[in-house]
């Protein structure tokens, strides 16, 4: 599963934070089905038609911007609660390795691009066996901006990233900053 969102473009943020997503999920069509139609064996293009039909049907509606925009900061606002200032606390690549979610007793963190987040909140996202559990303990930073969940991607040096992935890493660092704690800085 090298790029769920398939072998085009488009990122797993750009597809979370689409315009089409967020007015289906303003007029009650359950972001739920979404995925599942998307792990249906659809195509990505056969979603996205979905989707735009969806967006058709709303954009005809009076009221259906403004829903549209409640959505999208409802899906895409900070916490309630507030974050820590961040740290620049030094962590070696050995020692962030110890904080991937196999010890429970540990926090789970993820850097990007060299900071390190604090994302023990989501262990059902980033604990031991989860979906995204490969990017826990690591600097993941090429991995994230390639939207690719192998192995081989997840590692920091992102500098064969091209203009788009870059966009997409840089989203993706976006979002982490105003969900989860920098707790420190990957040093070597």
């Amino acid at each position: 599963m090298s790029n769920p969102s398939g072998s085009g473009s488009g990122s797993w943020y750009e597809t979370l934070t689409s315009t089409p997503v967020l007015i289906a999920t303003a007029v009650g069509v359950s972001f739920a089905a979404i995925f599942a139609a998307s792990s249906s064996g659809k195509t990505p293009e056969q979603i996205k038609t979905q989707a735009k039909e969806v967006k058709n049907v709303a954009t005809s509606s009076t009221d259906a911007k403004g829903k549209a925009a409640q959505a999208g900061a409802s899906i895409m606002s900070a916490p309630a609660a507030d974050l820590a200032p961040p740290k620049d606390d030094p962590i070696s690549a050995s020692t962030l390795s110890q904080y991937d979610g196999s010890d429970p007793s540990k926090p789970i963190y993820v850097a990007i691009k060299g900071r390190v987040f604090d994302v023990t909140a989501k262990p059902e996202m980033y604990g031991k066996g989860k979906g995204y559990n490969i990017f826990a303990g690591k600097d993941a930073s090429k991995g994230l901006g390639m939207s690719s969940l192998n192995l081989e991607d997840a590692v920091s040096d992102y500098s064969s990233l091209n203009e788009t992935q870059m966009n997409s890493l840089n989203q993706w660092e976006s979002f982490f900053e105003k969900r989860y704690n920098i707790v420190g800085k990957v040093v070597q």
